[in-house]
């Protein structure tokens, strides 16, 4: 899978840079994964800035001002904080795109509403997001890396709807992941 993280990682930098697009992230469960596969490519710094570690839902209200009404009401692992999360991320950093990543990685931590392996992402630009929950099979280790290519992937389709001057872009991606799903 590393291999193919790194692959989908370079074809984000390659649309980034040929849009003049710096890209940020905001990670939870992650722990840096998603930045770390983004600035294991040489040039990296020509895209991505910065990124935001927020395990916590305190790191979460300070670094990128998710409510903590969101938090009580919904808890960390839902649509509504990792929407908050990637325009908070957007907004502080000035990026104009980034993703955010809150999960269950295991192997502690799930519930029968919220088991071992949910993870909610969230794309955007600071204005306007696209959030998804996946659910990933495995233990902690394969749980992040399948968070880590899922990452990337809606980072890279939302990149290339950009260049396709696609004019509604959160409806676009809900109508490709819906579509994925069937």
């Amino acid at each position: 899978m590393k291999a193919q993280i790194m692959q989908v990682a370079e074809e984000v930098g390659h649309l980034a840079r040929q849009l003049g697009i710096v890209v940020t992230t905001v990670e939870s469960c992650t722990g840096g994964q998603v930045a770390g596969a983004i600035t294991d490519i040489p040039g990296s710094s020509r895209w991505f800035e910065s990124g935001f570690v927020t395990y916590s839902n305190d790191a979460k209200q300070r670094m990128v001002n998710v409510s903590a009404d969101s938090l009580r009401a919904q808890g960390a692992v839902s649509q509504v904080v990792v929407e908050e999360m990637v325009t908070g991320g957007c907004r502080v950093s000035g990026a104009k795109l980034g993703v955010a990543v809150s999960g269950v990685a295991g192997p502690d931590g799930g519930s029968e509403q919220k088991p071992v392996g949910t993870v909610w992402m969230a794309w955007g630009d600071g204005d306007t997001a696209f959030a998804h929950c996946f659910h990933f099979e495995g233990d902690r280790v394969q749980v992040r890396q399948a968070s880590v290519l899922a990452a990337l992937k809606g980072l890279r389709s939302w990149l290339a709807l950009l260049l396709q001057e696609e004019p509604d872009i959160a409806s676009a991606m809900k109508e490709k992941y819906d579509s994925a799903l069937q």
